[in-house]
């Protein structure tokens, strides 16, 4: 692939990413390291997600009903996230089609059947102060080892019984704490310096577009058949990295 056919799919890439976190509040890095994993090795694509991930989650909490009493709930889930994403720091590898674009893969998988499946979980409060710690760090290491911070936070905390904006905030302040602590991994691997972080923040403005464009059309549409075509697109993508590592 030429450069310029590369930065065209990469613009193309987060506007639908971007799209699909305007209608459903979720999903800019999952779709955006899933398909960018076609092309790069999942860690140049977290490396490009950052700014992005910033700014979009940023102005997701900023607009919620409660972060100080969000943040206190969660904190436990929050630091453990930073502990295993630290402990898991170099299992991201940076060549395309290795173990790590395998892992995604299956995080995908996995993801799409959790969503498709639309169980309705829910975790008492007495749970909380211990299974929040546990969620936090195997998410940690699963963003260490994917790119991709969704498992099993994003289950969890739709299983709190937190109200549609109090979960909108929760998702937000989730992924800003993951893309930060992942951010210090990728710079320790090399795999983010001031020429990506430059390349990350021009990723915003497609990104920032399709975010626009999927507000919009946010009430024109059934959210429940777009999140089943979400879904269905996310396996469909997992199952072709997973076998294109395998085969």
């Amino acid at each position: 692939m030429d450069q310029t056919t590369l930065i065209l799919f990469i613009a193309a890439t987060f506007v639908l990413a971007g799209f699909v976190k305007g209608v459903i509040g979720l999903g800019l890095p999952t779709i955006a390291v899933g398909i960018l994993g076609v092309v790069m090795a999942p860690a140049q694509a977290a490396a490009l997600l950052v700014v992005p991930n910033l700014i979009t989650n940023g102005w997701q909490i900023a607009t919620g009903p409660g972060l100080k009493a969000i943040a206190l709930r969660l904190w436990p889930m929050l630091a453990g996230i930073c502990v295993g994403t630290w402990a898991g720091a170099g299992l991201l590898q940076q060549e395309k089609g290795g173990s790590a674009t395998f892992w995604l893969g299956i995080a995908l998988v996995l993801y799409a059947a959790v969503g498709l499946k639309a169980a309705k979980l829910r975790v008492p409060d007495a749970a909380e102060r211990w299974l929040g710690p546990i969620i936090g760090v195997t998410t940690g290491i699963a963003t260490a080892a994917t790119g991709v911070f969704v498992l099993p936070a994003v289950p969890y905390l739709q299983a709190l019984g937190l109200d549609k904006d109090e979960l909108v905030q929760a998702l937000g302040l989730s992924f800003i704490v993951s893309t930060l602590a992942l951010s210090f991994g990728l710079v320790g691997a090399g795999a983010l310096d001031a020429s990506v972080a430059q390349s990350s923040l021009l990723a915003l403005i497609p990104a920032l577009a399709g975010m626009a464009a999927g507000q919009l059309i946010r009430n024109r549409i059934s959210a429940a058949t777009f999140k089943l075509c979400f879904f269905a697109g996310l396996l469909a993508l997992g199952c072709y990295l997973v076998a294109r590592t395998v085969a």
